[in-house]
């Protein structure tokens, strides 16, 4: 099993925390979220990681030299053109046998991971929680029972069964469907302005992806300020250096 994890961004949202830092690289108090991510990981049986890297990849990739073993890194040359759909491509050697993907921007306690590696046998399987209400800001999900109908967060809020935490995991033969699907949809026209999940959505449609609930348990995802707060407050120490 390995991971490969999505941290091409610069963070736009955090600025100006991240006017020359990777959002990555920001500290939850003794660690970064990068450091927090893989050390959980490890804590799970993954050692085998690959890091798709792109804005400020030189400090992430020194960040990753320090660590033992240390991860892989993938560069993305179009981090700064496309959404995270085009670091899934570069990625895509990497795709073989059963993996994790994951956001370089969500952090989870080890037992998340423990419950996704230990769910039921399936293609696809996304780890989701559930609350009472969703913003548009949510990676919305549709169920049907345990299988996904629908992602995105263009869903009406109606009938919303949950919201993806940006964790994934995938076998053998999801792995070569999902790459097959970013071949395709890489040669359409808009495919750089795409996430990757519109490549799970069309896949979930061929009743391949099915969801694990990691209800109760401790993540958090770092798009504004205000969540790198929430995430040093569930996971780091929380300190007054922004970095």
């Amino acid at each position: 099993m390995k991971a490969i994890i999505l941290s091409a961004g610069q963070g736009g949202r955090l600025l100006p925390l991240t006017e020359t830092l990777p959002k990555c690289l920001l500290s939850l108090g003794e660690k970064t979220i990068i450091e927090h991510q893989i050390d959980n990981l490890r804590a799970c049986g993954i050692t085998d990681v690959a890091v798709v890297t792109g804005f400020a990849a030189g400090a992430v990739e020194s960040a990753l030299a320090g660590l033992n073993p240390s991860p892989r890194s993938i560069y993305n040359p179009f981090f700064n053109v496309a959404d995270n759909l085009a670091s899934c491509w570069m990625a895509r050697a990497e795709m073989t046998g059963e993996f994790v993907l994951l956001n370089g921007d969500t952090l989870f306690e080890a037992r998340i991971c423990e419950t996704l590696l230990s769910s039921e046998p399936a293609p696809i399987t996304l780890a989701i929680d559930h609350k009472t209400a969703y913003d548009s800001d949510d990676m919305k999900v549709r169920l049907d029972g345990k299988r996904l109908r629908e992602v995105g967060k263009s869903l009406e809020p109606d009938n919303i069964d949950g919201e993806s935490i940006g964790m994934m995991r995938f076998s053998s033969e999801g792995a070569r469907r999902f790459v097959d699907t970013l071949e395709q949809i890489m040669r359409t026209p808009n495919s750089l302005s795409w996430w990757y999940l519109k490549a799970i959505g069309i896949l979930a449609e061929q009743d391949l992806v099915y969801t694990q609930s990691i209800a109760g348990m401790k993540w958090g995802e770092v798009d504004f300020v205000q969540d790198l707060d929430n995430a040093r407050r569930l996971f780091g120490t929380p300190s007054a250096d922004p970095r």
